[in-house]
């Protein structure tokens, strides 16, 4: 059965469907499954915002078919990982988990590349022009030191 991953943001269509993709990318298919998901509702079912696409698409990696779901507390059964993109995602997620192991499934994200400092990935949704750029970058470099992690405990 493979490693599985949750990327989860606020809306699932920006920063998580990113990660997502990212991730992905950087780890054997046949060993991990990289999902994503929003705290909020407000995208269920809608595909990634079209300049998370842009970007990704830019970066050769297709985010298309992706589709907005909303963080639930089954999800804690079904991952292994979960990576929450900023302090808020964080706190409603840890809100819906009921045991210790659950909890310390819940990874601020960018804890990975700064150690306890809980860094948020920005939301690029009301940013600047440039801002999905700048939120791949991040995700692609906290990805890659996540991947090789992942893949010398797993493989």
């Amino acid at each position: 059965m493979p490693v599985k991953i949750l990327m989860v943001c606020l809306g699932n269509i920006c920063r998580s469907p990113l990660a997502e993709g990212i991730m992905a990318s950087k780890l054997p298919k046949d060993k991990f499954s990289v999902d994503s998901a929003g705290t909020g509702s407000w995208h269920i079912g809608h595909a990634p915002d079209s300049r998370s696409i842009a970007t990704a698409k830019k970066n050769k990696l297709d985010i298309s078919n992706q589709k907005g779901r909303q963080f639930s507390s089954t999800d804690f059964e079904t991952y292994d990982y979960i990576y929450v993109m900023d302090k808020s995602n964080y706190d409603n997620v840890i809100e819906l988990a009921q045991t210790p192991e659950q909890k310390n499934k819940v990874q601020i994200i960018l804890n990975e590349l700064y150690p306890n400092e809980n860094v948020d990935v920005p939301d690029p949704y009301f940013g600047m022009p440039n801002g999905f750029d700048i939120v791949y970058n991040m995700l692609n470099e906290v990805c890659d030191i996540i991947a090789n992690k992942l893949k010398e405990t797993h493989l």
